[in-house]
């Protein structure tokens, strides 16, 4: 980075901690962390889950935050603390774009749940339409439905909910193989999602900075309207409980642990830039310390409460179908696209609530997706911050980076299903109402080399960074360590509240000199 490029700042000290907030309070904290918690022993899963916030993302959170604000330089550029780690900041901006690929996806599915609700009829609540089988019935218009099917017939009975979800919204295709076609009201969706990412970020941190206040808020408040309407419906007490039971003997089960650990760390969205990135753009003397604190016991308390919204329910729906909260508790989409829309269908005036919970379910998405695209945007400008200040430049090459992803992301909306993560060492299959669908080897193959695709640069580069460095082992280890930031001039840093740009010390004399205007300002 040149001496004498100034770099963006938040304009008031708030911004930083709003976009935090709505960078990283996302879909996790509402459909996974609730499930997560019942699953894995109510009011027990608690602990596991306060010891890795304390003891492993917040001290991370603040090394991130840290480092950007240091540096002043987003999450791919950053690691130019220690050039031998550079790969580091190559694997998030990968990490970044293929989050950004199925993200999208998913506020298409948001927004095309959205839509849908808008119609005089749901279009989950009936078995008349096209995607729907001679299976399918409609959830909701017979009590103990579960047991009627189980007991007066063996042929198997499909939910209208699922129908819509598997054939109307989806329209899953037999196998990977068989791509299918375009669902062309998913791809107007993802046109959408796509548009209004890139006019929330087109003009920089400051214009997103205004954005920010609305993306953060607004979901917020429907969270705190569904949670009101939830706790007012028959049956709330019963998922509460449910909810939060605690189940000690389960604190034996490792997996209990390792769905803590991964819980904290994905929605904190650690390890990928974005924390990085926006800590950049804070005064060099910032107090993030007292932000980071203050952000991470929201994240977590929005986690919390989001429990009672979608438990209380879920409790509702249990009761009113005389079945147990077990039976119809989800997690991820399979909580806001099949057992919303369950409840939905039991409840009056399901157009309004509906058209609440996924329009609170996009924007809550949208804001950690454009903060996504905003690190994946910083580290290209990082490269060359002189090209990216002519007039157009930067919009037009985010018009274009926002214009692959959605290219990519047209085939996430054909007839083929696609498994984003993974987590375990385990064939991938894919669950569907009729059957469970085995991905074949070439496929997992390619997901394979996606997620190695991420993390090879970080070896990689290690390597190429000592073979490639001269002179003797020990010259070798010191230069690939050796920090090649510089550090913030006197005269830029001795003014109170301006933010510091990197340049060298001239002398020795400048050196001390620095450190006297610091310690006297």
């Amino acid at each position: 980075m040149a001496a004498t490029e100034e770099r963006e700042t938040w304009k008031r000290k708030i911004d930083f901690a709003v976009s935090i907030g709505g960078g990283f309070v996302g879909l996790g904290n509402v459909w996974r962390f609730p499930y997560l918690c019942f699953k894995n022993g109510g009011g027990a899963f608690l602990i596991p889950y306060i010891l890795f916030v304390a003891l492993g993302a917040l001290p991370v959170f603040f090394l991130e935050i840290a480092l950007g604000q240091y540096a002043r330089l987003g999450g791919g550029m950053a690691w130019k603390i220690a050039p031998v780690l550079k790969g580091i900041g190559i694997s998030s901006v990968l990490i970044n774009y293929y989050f950004n690929l199925y993200y999208g996806v998913i506020l298409a599915w948001a927004l095309r749940y959205f839509f849908a609700s808008m119609s005089r009829e749901l279009p989950w609540s009936t078995c008349g339409n096209s995607w729907n089988s001679e299976s399918c019935f409609v959830y909701g218009k017979s009590h103990n439905i579960t047991h009627q099917i189980e007991v007066n017939t063996t042929e198997l009975k499909i939910s209208s909910v699922v129908e819509f979800w598997e054939n109307g919204v989806l329209g899953i295709s037999p196998g990977i193989g068989d791509i299918g076609t375009i669902q062309w009201k998913l791809l107007l969706c993802l046109i959408g999602t796509w548009i209004a990412i890139y006019f929330c970020i087109w003009k920089g941190i400051e214009w997103t900075s205004k954005i920010v206040y609305v993306t953060a808020s607004f979901p917020l408040l429907m969270l705190l309207v569904l949670l009101v309407r939830g706790l007012t419906l028959d049956g709330a007490v019963d998922g509460i409980v449910f909810y939060l039971r605690p189940d000690l003997a389960r604190l034996g089960d490792i997996q209990v642990w390792l769905d803590a650990a991964a819980q904290v760390f994905f929605s904190y969205a650690l390890c990928k830039g974005m924390m990085t990135t926006m800590g950049s753009y804070n005064q060099y003397r910032y107090n993030s310390y007292r932000d980071c604190i203050f952000l991470a016991l929201f994240n977590s308390g929005v986690s919390f409460v989001s429990g009672f919204a979608i438990f209380s329910i879920l409790g509702f729906m249990a009761k009113e179908q005389g079945q147990n909260i077990t039976e119809v508790a989800e997690s991820g989409p399979g909580l806001a696209f099949i057992a919303y829309p369950k409840a939905l269908n039991l409840m009056p005036l399901p157009q309004f609530w509906g058209c609440l919970f996924f329009l609170m379910i996009f924007i809550l998405g949208i804001d950690s997706q454009f903060v996504a695209q905003e690190t994946l945007m910083a580290a290209f400008v990082d490269l060359n911050p002189k090209f990216f200040k002519k007039a157009w430049r930067k919009e037009t090459f985010l018009a274009l980076l926002c214009l692959t992803q959605f290219v990519v992301g047209i085939s996430m909306v054909t007839n083929v299903v696609f498994v984003a993560s993974l987590a375990t060492y385990k064939p991938f299959t894919y669950k569907l109402t009729h059957r469970t669908y085995t991905y074949p080897p070439w496929s997992v193959g390619v997901a394979w080399l996606i997620a190695m695709s991420g993390m090879i640069w970080i070896p990689g580069y290690a390597a190429y960074s000592f073979i490639s460095a001269k002179g003797t082992v020990k010259e070798k280890l010191k230069k690939i360590t050796t920090s090649e930031l510089i550090e913030p001039s006197v005269e830029k840093c001795s003014s109170i509240g301006n933010g510091c740009s990197p340049i060298k010390y001239e002398s020795e004399e400048l050196a001390q000199l620095y450190q006297q205007v610091k310690s006297e300002t």
